[in-house]
């Protein structure tokens, strides 16, 4: 395949879905404490515990049922904060795919993690991932979902295997997102290139599913009708089930980390028709400024958004029921997290990349022995730092060089701070947050842009003055203070271009 047709393919395909953003015009420590448990923290075993790590896609920081404007229902999520911390500020390294998960893999911040966008693959021949550190400190590791850490390829191998150990993987089942199953069908001369779709062919529903995607990219995220599949070939759940196969073919003799990788709850707005029918009437939350679609189309949209979330909530739970159920729900570290969120006509943007809070900010939580119970924390952190966190619980050294902080001494009560900044990226714009300022440089936040993605994010804009927000005055971001700019705001722009500089 010659890389000007498939450049042209990537092209086409994602320009007609609108598969990213478009536009048309110290923490409260509120742990639990009973009778069982005085310490208020999980229980705390001699051996090293297990990781599970469970990285839905596109899942905005903000669409938890602890949103008292959102009707939705995620009772498994709400299992885990009752058995663990969350956070209400983690941010992503970068606001992409591939992008924010080679960040997490790599334990790097994006200049560092050499991945610049969608249509590269991680450079696994020239930087480690935690995955390998966990495997050679003998963790059997394990994958499957959407992983994108071979984007740029359009290839998972048939299997879903191909490349998973060069990348730190012991076994797993890698496969496509919900665009790239297309485009990675056509450049592999019209023939699966992923796992998910031999199994689609094997039950003869491949072109039933791609005939729906083709049909859905021109109806963008108005697309709200269901899906043909039933549930059990639908995707998040036949990715989920992968996992669970996976574990209990596991060695009982070492210690596992499985990363679970849902493709949703990302657009296309594809859902089944039992998912329907659980969020149709459901009041969604109204669109924060205009947008391209009239409010009933948003609130399908939403509704759609919000059943994406919830089947993922349900599958999180068979996972928590099957820990329970071989005995090791209190010997795992559980953490909930994404690679992005989602602006859901926000602004009149839809998708990522850009620096607001629904596109960089993602919910964050953590159980497992020694965590506090019931907490909640403000404490910055970026997702990154997960690669730090896993390696501290393993007992692994982390790398000097990498740029991930383990905060592993803040779930534990050991601190009440980690960050004092956090950063993102993404092509030419650069962010900084301390918690109340957020500094953006090299983005132009009045403009809009109705292009797709990777001519909004590889174009080098030149010449555009920083814009400042004031998140706790201002959370909707709406207000540019950098024409009188905070003191406090001066000293983050200046940290943000000595990082930017480094």
């Amino acid at each position: 395949m010659s890389h000007t047709r498939r450049d042209f393919l990537k092209t086409t395909l994602n320009a007609s879905i609108g598969a990213t953003l478009t536009s048309v015009t110290g923490p409260a420590r509120a742990t639990s404490v009973n009778a069982e448990n005085p310490s208020g923290k999980g229980s705390v075993s001699k051996k090293r515990p297990n990781i599970l790590l469970l990285f839905p896609d596109q899942w905005r920081f903000d669409w938890m049922s602890t949103n008292s404007e959102l009707p939705i229902r995620t009772p498994n999520l709400d299992r885990l904060r009752s058995r663990g911390t969350s956070f209400s500020s983690a941010i992503v390294a970068s606001p992409l795919c591939a992008p924010s998960r080679a960040c997490l893999a790599s334990g790097m911040e994006y200049d560092g993690a050499q991945t610049a966008s969608n249509d590269r693959d991680f450079p696994y021949d020239r930087l480690k991932t935690f995955y390998s550190l966990l495997r050679e400190g003998g963790y059997h590791v394990l994958g499957c979902g959407k992983m994108d850490l071979n984007k740029g390829s359009d290839w998972w191998g048939l299997d879903g295997k191909w490349r998973l150990k060069a990348l730190g993987f012991s076994d797993g089942i890698n496969n496509a997102g919900k665009i790239d199953q297309l485009i990675g069908y056509q450049l592999n001369n019209d023939q699966p290139a992923d796992p998910y779709l031999v199994f689609l062919q094997n039950r003869n529903l491949v072109q039933q599913h791609l005939n729906d995607l083709r049909k859905r990219m021109k109806g963008h995220y108005a697309a709200t009708y269901p899906t043909p599949l039933p549930d059990d070939a639908y995707c998040d759940n036949w990715l989920g089930k992968n996992g669970l196969d996976l574990l209990d073919a596991a060695p009982k003799d070492k210690p596992w980390f499985l990363q679970v990788n849902w493709t949703g709850p990302h657009n296309p707005q594809d859902i089944t028709a039992r998912m329907e029918s659980g969020v149709r009437g459901m009041k969604m939350p109204a669109v924060n400024g205009m947008d391209e679609y009239d409010p009933a189309t948003n609130q399908r949209i939403r509704q759609n958004y919000t059943a994406m979330c919830e089947n993922i909530d349900r599958g999180i739970g068979l996972y928590l029921d099957r820990l329970a159920s071989i005995g090791e729900l209190d010997n795992t570290i559980i953490i909930f997290s994404s690679d992005h969120g989602e602006m859901l006509g926000d602004r009149g943007l839809w998708g990522k990349i850009v620096p607001f809070q629904p596109s960089a900010f993602v919910p964050l939580i953590v159980t497992g022995p020694g965590i506090q119970l019931g907490a909640t924390s403000s404490v910055l952190v970026s997702i990154m730092d997960l690669a730090a966190t896993c390696l501290d619980y393993a007992n692994v050294q982390r790398p000097s060089e990498m740029d991930s902080r383990s905060f592993r001494p803040l779930l534990e009560g050991g601190t009440t701070s980690h960050r004092d900044v956090v950063f993102s990226g993404l092509g030419a714009w650069r962010m900084a947050y301390d918690g109340q300022y957020k500094v953006i440089t090299g983005y132009d936040v009045k403009s809009k842009r109705n292009s797709p993605e990777w001519t909004i994010y590889s174009k080098q804009v030149r010449g555009i003055p920083p814009v400042v927000f004031d998140l706790k005055e201002d959370p909707k971001e709406t207000e540019d203070l950098a024409a009188n700019m905070p003191a406090q705001a001066h000293k983050l722009l200046q940290i943000l271009q000595a990082n930017a500089a480094a």
